[in-house]
């Protein structure tokens, strides 16, 4: 292996605004929306679930639950993850469990679906699907975290509307809306949404905005009539928030961990400046000559969706790859190339080994290298001599004086590393 440059901990301040009582702001939320003046007694109410990766979900999805039975209406959890788990109950359910989305833990039945119906046409004709578990509702209150989407751009992406329009659209309806391309998306999930919203008795929506450290930042009740104007407006403030690399000039990225819990592609777009859509220019910046992958992380039950993203990854990323909900996830998109398996290798030193050998060309001293744990944490990471040249002294910056060499452990795995997911979450409590 050729000689490398030592390495570099940084630390990247970003803004930072919390909720610190969450049950509180959720009942002063849903109190907003006078649930009491449409609600009757037993009547049975869906709470919308499935997103994963959302921080502080299940206390905002118990405070739900507590507070429509206050109502006395009968609450359920309604999956709303098109074609998510494998489009299958089964699947569905596997995922509610890991994230610890049970009636034990909640107080409410977790009902799960694959079967979807027609319930009107949009103005071009389009058949609308929802979930037949949707249909026999009196009431659906849509709760998920609105942020940017990693394969389109408009008024309205990953959120409220989304949730609706691809959640309770089952795979069925996921799978005709991704059919549409990128494209077409921003014109039609406020076009697909509207006729929900008008045939479903959606009661409004909790959307939910979590700064740079995965902390909720926003918990915003939305009236239905209003659901489409003010999701627009909570997706700017949630890009104001959005973490990002600390150079857009990278040769060499080190990902430690992919996957869905991190972003619905595994690793977000956004960060990484790869989409991989045929027939749309991938984005200007950041610009990064490889990208490597070394584990895929336990919550995406091996989806490994975004895998062809990256150009090396670990032969352990592969073994945990399963294929069936990987190409499900990718053909109902219809991003293909999401899929293809990159070089793979036995270890993380081989790994290493084959990139820096196609990056022969840079001298070693001048290669712009960066490690981070995955593309959600952003706030440490290691960088070459090159990049900490670049960014001493920048605002919002800290760099570490004492510099580290590469080094690989009796296994062949990389030593340098972020500290574990496990300590960087108790890190930002701190």
């Amino acid at each position: 292996m050729m000689q490398l440059p030592k390495m570099y901990r940084l630390r990247q301040h970003f803004a930072r605004p919390t909720v610190a009582e969450i049950a509180t702001v959720v009942r002063q939320e849903l109190a907003g929306l006078s649930l009491g003046d449409v609600i009757r007694p037993n009547q049975k109410i869906g709470i919308t679930v499935g997103s994963r990766g959302i921080q502080n979900l299940l206390p905002m999805l118990k405070t739900c639950v507590d507070y429509l039975k206050d109502l006395e209406a009968s609450p359920y959890l309604v999956a709303a993850m098109g074609s998510h788990g494998g489009g299958s109950e089964h699947g569905q359910r596997e995922v509610l469990d890991s994230l610890g989305i049970t009636e034990t833990n909640l107080g409410a039945p977790v009902v799960t679906c694959a079967e979807c119906h027609t319930i009107a046409h949009s103005s071009e004709g389009l058949p609308v699907f929802v979930l037949k578990s949707a249909l026999p509702l009196n009431g659906i209150l849509v709760v998920n975290r609105v942020k940017t989407h990693t394969s389109f751009k408009g008024p309205m992406e990953s959120g409220l509307v989304k949730m609706l329009v691809v959640g309770l659209g089952g795979p069925k309806g996921a799978q005709q809306f991704h059919g549409f391309g990128p494209g077409e998306l921003p014109r039609l999930l406020p076009e697909i949404g509207e006729v929900i919203l008008r045939n479903l008795p959606v009661l409004g929506g909790l959307a939910i905005v979590e700064n740079a450290y995965e902390e909720t930042a926003l918990i915003c009740a939305v009236p239905r009539d209003d659901m489409i104007e003010r999701e627009s407006e909570i997706l700017k403030y949630s890009k104001t928030l959005m973490p990002w690399l600390p150079v857009d000039e990278i040769d060499f990225l080190i990902i430690e961990q992919m996957g869905k819990n991190f972003s619905g592609t595994g690793m977000d777009t956004n960060i990484i400046g790869r989409a991989r859509i045929h027939g749309v220019p991938e984005p200007d910046k950041p610009s990064i000559k490889r990208i490597a992958v070394l584990d895929l992380s336990e919550e995406s039950h091996g989806n490994a969706t975004g895998i062809g993203m990256a150009d090396f990854v670990t032969k352990l990323v592969v073994d945990k790859m399963d294929r069936q909900a990987t190409y499900l996830n990718c053909l109902t998109s219809t991003f293909v190339v999401r899929a293809a398996i990159p070089m793979y290798f036995d270890t993380e030193r081989g790994l290493v080994n084959a990139a820096l050998s196609s990056l022969c060309a840079i001298p070693p001293n001048d290669l712009r290298i960066v490690i981070i744990p995955n593309t959600l944490y952003l706030n440490e990471c290691l960088v070459s001599e090159a990049v900490a040249k670049d960014v001493r002294g920048t605002d919002g910056i800290e760099l570490e004086n004492t510099p580290e060499g590469f080094a690989f452990d009796d296994h062949q795995r990389l030593t340098l590393r972020i500290c574990s997911h496990k300590d960087a979450a108790k890190a930002r409590a701190q």
